[in-house]
């Protein structure tokens, strides 16, 4: 998953993969690197893509598994 474009993830999709590459996100290898800094907590990460891209609970629940 790592080159694949941040889009193609889960949950994220074309909208909020646009917010994302706005803030600098444009891989899934970046995603996969929050994931980790919240040592895969999925509440954080969770806030994290709420606050970063505007994504539901669906859509951060859909990300992290």
């Amino acid at each position: 998953m790592g080159n694949k474009p941040v889009h193609d993830l889960p949950g994220i999709g074309r909208a909020l993969g646009g917010r994302l590459q706005s803030s600098g996100i444009s891989h899934a290898r970046d995603i996969e690197g929050r994931f980790l800094v919240f040592n895969q907590n999925q509440e954080k990460f969770g806030n994290w893509l709420k606050d970063t891209c505007g994504a539901n609970a669906k859509q951060q629940r859909d990300c992290y598994n």
